[in-house]
C-alpha cells in the first residue's frame, strides 16, 4: 500500500526530475556552443602561431647561415621544433570545410622545414651556393605560408561570422525552446498536481457523502473507494461499521417486532378467552339450545336427547379450554362435529353439511377454536336467515407444503368490502359467532402469528355475480409450527 506521504514524495521527485532534465538540456546546448566557439578560436590562434613560427624560423636560419656560431644554430633548432609541434596541432583542427586548405597548408610547412634542413646541412658542408638556394626556397615557402595564413584567417573570420549568426539563431531557438519547455513543464506539473489533488479530494468527498448518509440512517449505500492508500482502509472500516450498524438495527427491529407480536398474541388470547367465557352466558345461544332440547325431549325419546346434551357438554368443555395451548386437527374436528350436531338438531332439515377429511392431516397442529368461528358465520349468514336453509361443506386435505382447509356454503356471499376487511385482518361488524363470540378477524390474526406467515386465508365469494352464489373460505396452513419446526405428520 502506498501511503499519502509516499505519494507526496513521489510527486516531488517527479517534479525535481523534470526540472533537472530541463536544466541539463540548457547546459548541454550552452556547452556545445562554447565548444564550437573555442574550436574556431583555437584554429585562428594556431594559424597565427604557425605564421609567426615560420617567419621566426626563417630569420633564425638566416642568422645561422651568416654566423654559424653555436647560439644561432640552437635558436634555429628551437624555432624549427616549435614549428613542427605547431604543425602537429594543426592537423587536429581539420573539418570538412577547411580540410583541403589545411592539407595544402601542412604541405607548405613540410616544404619549408625540408628546405630549411637542406640549407642548414649544406651550410655545415661549406656549400654556400646550395645552402643559399635552399634558403631561398624556404623563404619563398614561408612567404606563401604567410599569404595562405591571411587567406585562412579570412576564411576563419567568415566561418566565425556564420558561427555568430548561428549562435544568434540558436539563442533565439533556445529562447523559444525555453518558453515551450516552461509551458510543457507547467502543464505536466499542473496535470500531476490535478491528479494528485483529485486522488486526495475524491475519496474525502466520497467519505463525507457516506458519513452524511449513515447519519441520516441510510445504511444501504456501499462506500466504493479503489485506492491503495489510507483512504481505502478508512472506506473498508466505514463499510464494516455501516454493515454492523445495519445488522444491529435489523436485529433490534426484529426483537421489537417479536415483542410486539408476542404482546399482540397475548392480547388476542386474552380477548379470545374473555369472549369464550362470555359466550357461555350468551342468552341468545343458550335460549336456542335449551329450546331445541325441550322440543327434542317432547317429540323424541331420551336417547337422542341424551346424545344432544352430551354434544353440548363436549362443545362447552372444548370452548372453555386454554387458547394458548395448540391442539390437533383431530380435536378441532371433534369439537366441530359436536357443534354441527347441535346446529343440525336446531335447524333440522334446513341445515345440510358434509365433511371430507384426509386422515393423514389429523395430527396436524392448529390453534384452538380455528374452524368453529368460520362455520358459525356460515350458519349465521347462509342458513339461519333463509326458510329453505342451506348447505355447508368442510374439506380437509394434506399437501406437501402443509394442510388446506376449505369451508364452503351456498349462501348469498360476502360483500367485496367485507372480504377486503377480512383479508386485512380487520373486524367486520356483522361477522362474529353466537357461541364463541370470537370474530374471524381474531382467528386470522392468531393463525398468522402461529404460523409466522401472512398468506393464510383466501376468500372466494359469488355475491357480485347473478348466477354464482355462496362463499368459500380457504385456509392454507404451512407445514411449519409456530416455533419454526417441521410439523410431524
Amino acid at each position: 500500500m502506498r501511503t499519502i506521504h509516499q505519494k507526496i514524495i513521489s510527486l516531488s521527485v517527479v517534479i525535481w526530475i523534470i526540472i533537472l532534465l530541463v536544466w541539463l538540456l540548457m547546459i548541454y546546448s550552452n556547452q556545445k556552443t562554447i565548444e564550437a566557439y573555442n574550436e574556431i578560436l583555437q584554429r585562428y590562434m594556431l594559424i597565427e602561431q604557425i605564421s609567426e613560427s615560420s617567419q621566426s624560423s626563417i630569420h633564425a636560419l638566416n642568422q645561422y647561415l651568416i654566423n654559424s656560431a653555436g647560439g644561432s644554430r640552437n635558436q634555429y633548432l628551437i624555432l624549427s621544433r616549435q614549428l613542427k609541434n605547431t604543425q602537429k596541432k594543426l592537423l587536429g583542427l581539420r573539418n570538412q570545410n577547411n580540410y583541403i586548405a589545411l592539407m595544402n597548408y601542412d604541405n607548405m610547412i613540410n616544404n619549408q622545414l625540408e628546405s630549411m634542413q637542406l640549407a642548414a646541412s649544406f651550410s655545415q658542408n661549406k656549400n654556400s651556393v646550395k645552402a643559399s638556394y635552399h634558403f631561398d626556397e624556404a623563404a619563398s615557402t614561408s612567404n606563401y605560408i604567410a599569404e595562405t595564413t591571411l587567406s585562412l584567417i579570412r576564411g576563419e573570420l567568415t566561418t566565425y561570422g556564420d558561427f555568430y549568426r548561428e549562435i544568434i539563431q540558436q539563442s533565439n531557438n533556445l529562447r523559444v525552446l525555453s518558453l515551450w519547455t516552461l509551458v510543457v513543464t507547467s502543464i505536466i506539473i499542473s496535470l500531476l498536481f490535478y491528479k494528485f489533488s483529485k486522488d486526495i479530494t475524491r475519496p474525502i468527498l466520497t467519505l463525507t457523502v457516506a458519513a452524511r448518509e449513515i447519519a441520516r440512517g441510510n445504511f444501504e449505500r456501499s462506500i466504493d473507494i479503489r485506492t491503495n492508500d489510507e483512504f481505502n482502509f478508512l472506506a473498508s472500516t466505514l463499510n464494516t461499521m455501516r454493515r454492523n450498524l445495519k445488522n444491529l438495527i435489523a436485529e433490534m427491529q426484529i426483537k421489537a417486532q417479536m415483542e410486539r407480536d408476542l404482546q399482540e398474541h397475548k392480547l388476542l388470547l386474552k380477548e379470545s378467552e374473555l369472549k369464550s367465557l362470555q359466550s357461555q352466558i350468551n342468552p341468545h345461544f343458550l335460549f336456542n339450545t335449551l329450546n331445541t332440547l325441550s322440543k327434542k325431549a317432547y317429540l323424541e325419546g331420551a336417547m337422542e336427547t341424551s346424545e344432544l346434551i352430551i354434544s353440548v357438554s363436549d362443545l362447552l368443555r372444548y370452548n372453555l379450554k386454554s387458547l394458548e395451548v395448540p391442539t390437533t386437527l383431530r380435536n378441532e374436528m371433534q369439537g366441530l362435529e359436536d357443534y354441527l350436531a347441535i346446529q343440525k338438531a336446531r335447524f333440522e332439515e334446513r341445515a345440510h353439511y358434509s365433511i371430507e377429511i384426509d386422515q393423514q392431516s389429523l395430527p396436524f397442529k392448529v390453534p384452538s377454536l380455528t374452524l368453529q368461528p368460520f362455520v358459525e358465520n356460515a350458519f349465521i349468514h347462509a342458513i339461519e336467515p333463509f326458510e329453505e336453509g342451506g348447505e355447508i361443506a368442510i374439506r380437509v386435505r394434506s399437501e406437501p407444503e402443509g394442510v388446506v382447509i376449505e369451508i364452503e356454503d351456498n349462501g348469498p356471499g360476502i360483500p367485496h368490502d367485507t372480504v377486503q376487511l377480512i383479508l386485512a385482518g380487520q373486524r367486520p361488524a356483522a361477522y362474529k359467532g353466537h357461541s364463541t363470540g370470537i370474530g374471524i378477524n381474531n382467528v386470522i390474526r392468531r393463525l398468522r402469528l402461529f404460523y409466522g406467515t401472512h398468506d393464510i386465508i383466501e376468500v372466494e365469494s359469488g355475491m357480485e355475480s347473478v348466477h354464482n352464489r355462496g362463499t368459500r373460505i380457504i385456509l392454507r396452513l404451512p407445514n411449519i409450527d409456530n416455533q419454526g419446526g417441521v410439523q410431524s405428520g
